[in-house]
C-alpha cells in the first residue's frame, strides 16, 4: 500500500505513491504508520502520507524530554519535507489527534484542515507537573504475548474490528521503544486552547464514553463553543477510542465527506 519510502531526520515516512500527498495520517499511542493501511485500502485514490511518531515503527528517540509541542514539530518536520506545497488535510487518532491539533493551531501553512479522531483532552489535573509516562499496564500485558497470541487478544476484545486491522495492530506493540517511557513528558494544554487557535476546518470524530471514548457529548459541546474556525462533529454511535476500527464503513463515510470538502 506504502509505495514510496523515507526518512527526515529520526522520523520514517511512508507515502502511497509518488506523487504529492494530499491527506497526512498521524497515528495513535503504541501504533504505527502501517495501522493505517487497512482504512487506506477501503479508500481507493487518497493520495496518503503517513509517519512513525518518535519512539514508534522505524523512528527514532532522540534524548530529550517529550511534550506535544516536540510531536507537534516532528509532525511539521516530515510534512514541510515533502513534494507540493497546497498543504495537507491532516488526520490524527488519539494521540496523533492531539498532536494534530497543536500542529494546526501553529502552522496554518501545513494544514488546510484537520480531522481528529477521539483526542486526548489534555484538561489538566490538580497539581499536575512534567513527569515520566510509566508503561501502561494494558501494553504491557500485551507485549507479555507473542503476535499471533496478540492477534487474538484482539479479536476477542474487539470483535467489530475487521480482520485486516489485527495483524498491523500486533506488530506494532513489539516496535515502541520502551525507553520513551523513561524520558519527562510535559503534559498538554487543554484541547479547546488548541481549538481556539485553528482558523481551519476542523471535524472531530468520537464514540461513546461508555465504550472508552476519550469525548463525552458534552465536551463534544465545548469544542464547538471553543473553536475559531468551521467545526464539524460526527458522533458514531456503539464505536470507543478506536473509531476506525470499531466502525469502518461510518468512520469512512464521515472522513470522505469532510476529505470532498477540503482537499
Amino acid at each position: 500500500m506504502f509505495g514510496v519510502r523515507g526518512k527526515t531526520a529520526h522520523l520514517a515516512w511512508y507515502r502511497t505513491d509518488e506523487e504529492a500527498a494530499e491527506v497526512a495520517f498521524l497515528h495513535g499511542s503504541s501504533d504505527s504508520a502501517f495501522c493505517w493501511e487497512p482504512l487506506l485500502r477501503a479508500m481507493p485514490g487518497v493520495r496518503a502520507l503517513a509517519f512513525d511518531a518518535r519512539a514508534h515503527g522505524e523512528s527514532g528517540l532522540p534524548e530529550e524530554d517529550l511534550s506535544y509541542e516536540v510531536l507537534r514539530d516532528d509532525a511539521a518536520l516530515v510534512l514541510s519535507s515533502q513534494p507540493g506545497d497546497g498543504g495537507f488535510v491532516v488526520v490524527g487518532h488519539s494521540l496523533g489527534a492531539l498532536t494534530a491539533a497543536y500542529l494546526a493551531a501553529s502552522r496554518p501553512d501545513l494544514v488546510r484542515a484537520v480531522v481528529l479522531e477521539d483526542p486526548p483532552t489534555g484538561e489538566p489535573q490538580p497539581g499536575q507537573e512534567p513527569t515520566s509516562e510509566k508503561m501502561p499496564t494494558w501494553l504491557e500485558e500485551l507485549l507479555a504475548l507473542d503476535v499471533p497470541a496478540r492477534i487474538a487478544k484482539g479479536r476477542a476484545d474487539s470483535p467489530a474490528w475487521p480482520d485486516d486491522e489485527l495483524e498491523p495492530w500486533a506488530i506494532s506493540k513489539d516496535q515502541v521503544n520502551e525507553h520513551v517511557f523513561d524520558l519527562p513528558f510535559q503534559p498538554p494544554t487543554p484541547l479547546t486552547d488548541q481549538l481556539a487557535a485553528i482558523t481551519c476546518p476542523t471535524l472531530l470524530i468520537h464514540g461513546d464514553a461508555d465504550r472508552g471514548s476519550l469525548i463525552t457529548p458534552e465536551y463534544a459541546k465545548r469544542c464547538a463553543e471553543a473553536a475559531a474556525g468551521d467545526f464539524q462533529t460526527a458522533h458514531i454511535p456503539a464505536t470507543g477510542h478506536s473509531v476506525h476500527r470499531d466502525n469502518r464503513p461510518e468512520y469512512v463515510a464521515a472522513l470522505t465527506t469532510f476529505l470532498n470538502q477540503h482537499r
